[in-house]
């Protein structure tokens, strides 16, 4: 079980900076892509690539209706309206505020843990989860600044509600492996976002799909950082609390910051280092008193 917790923080940690760098190649494409179109076409993308493992793989599939009607609200939650409530929300107020507000999601993972999953609430994960949030708002500061900024603080609070529910209800599928729960909640993803797509045609034409820039942007969006980080995040779910698991998911503003700094000339300060070693701190704490709490319930069982 140490093992698969050990490889399950790998999964997370890699979908965490994959994640991170994405941040980046957003920033290249932004002016290339409107913000939904670019969801749109990187489920699209992902979908070839999922599908097209899940073949190669021989995955065999069936039907388990309680395990679908999860799957369906992971899709409509976490893939459709937490993205979408991140890009209005963060486009209302500003990158700083998007990414410190989000940085609660540990915190809303650990109360979504407990509520749905019965998960043991106690001091170490609440004190990993503050020490994380601190560290996040080291990073990147605490701006609350924009137009419309009260609604962009609601829609990025939405954000980080809908996407710790995402990742707690991942943990209550059963039957279905996690490359195929990220295929079915990115094709109900695809039809919700669709109307949106064909109501504003013109966004999508005006795209220039063989620049080079746009065609390593969108590869790297849908194949890299839909496709292969949203099956290693799906996988590490199932083996680490969902307490232990949001904190993970922090280690993108460290990723996106470091990115920003080597290739797009953004600066460094020292708030970023502190910060950077307490979320990594917190992941750590967390992470070994999950191992500590396993060894001491399974010494208990050995004694019985």
């Amino acid at each position: 079980m140490k093992s698969k917790r050990v490889f399950g923080s790998i999964e997370l940690s890699i979908a965490a900076i994959i994640w991170g760098a994405m941040f980046v190649v957003v920033k290249i494409i932004v002016d290339e892509v409107h913000p939904i179109q670019l969801v749109w076409l990187e489920y699209l993308i992902s979908l070839v690539f999922l599908i097209g493992y899940s073949v190669m793989k021989g995955e065999k599939w069936h039907i388990n209706w309680p395990d679908l009607k999860l799957i369906f609200w992971i899709g409509i939650i976490g893939n459709t309206i937490s993205l979408v409530a991140q890009e209005m929300g963060t486009g209302l107020s500003n990158a700083q505020t998007g990414s410190v507000i989000t940085s609660t999601i540990p915190a809303f993972m650990i109360i979504f843990g407990w509520l749905i999953l019965k998960e043991r609430l106690d001091k170490i994960k609440i004190f990993s989860v503050l020490i994380a949030i601190l560290g996040v708002i080291m990073i990147v500061g605490l701006k609350m600044t924009g137009s419309n900024v009260a609604l962009g603080v609601m829609l990025l609070i939405l954000t980080a509600i809908t996407w710790a529910l995402m990742s707690v209800l991942i943990k209550k599928v059963k039957t279905y492996s996690s490359l195929q729960i990220t295929i079915m909640s990115t094709v109900v993803a695809v039809v919700c976002l669709t109307p949106f797509i064909l109501s504003d045609m013109s966004s999508l034409t005006s795209i220039n799909f063989l620049e080079p820039k746009v065609i390593f942007s969108l590869l790297y969006i849908g194949a890299v950082s839909t496709a292969v980080a949203y099956v290693m995040w799906n996988k590490g779910l199932k083996v680490i609390s969902a307490s232990s698991s949001g904190l993970f998911y922090l280690i993108q503003p460290i990723v996106g910051s470091f990115l920003g700094w080597l290739l797009l000339g953004e600066q460094i300060s020292v708030g970023f280092i502190i910060g950077s070693a307490m979320i990594l701190a917190s992941v750590w704490i967390s992470v070994k008193f999950e191992d500590s709490n396993e060894e001491a319930l399974a010494s208990a069982s050995d004694g019985i």
